[in-house]
């Protein structure tokens, strides 16, 4: 017998449209109507300071490699 033949129990999958009805809602809920702007202006910022320092780090990454390359004798 393979694991592989046997039929998983549980597929995990991403919520359908009644799931995300019903996401929605319990937020909705859970934090209130006023509270939600201030919830998705605080994830935008988070996404937004995030990307800033990806971009930081991409350009050290790529200042060290040019310097790299012109420091380097022939």
């Amino acid at each position: 017998m393979s694991i592989l033949n046997e039929t998983p129990i549980m597929l995990l999958s991403m919520p359908g449209g009644t799931e995300w009805l019903f996401i929605i809602l319990a937020i909705i809920i859970l934090f209130g109507g006023k509270k939600i702007p201030e919830l998705a202006r605080g994830i935008g910022k988070g996404i937004r300071d995030f990307k800033d320092a990806k971009e930081g780090v991409k350009d050290e990454v790529n200042t060290g490699i040019h310097s790299k390359e012109t420091n380097v004798p022939l």
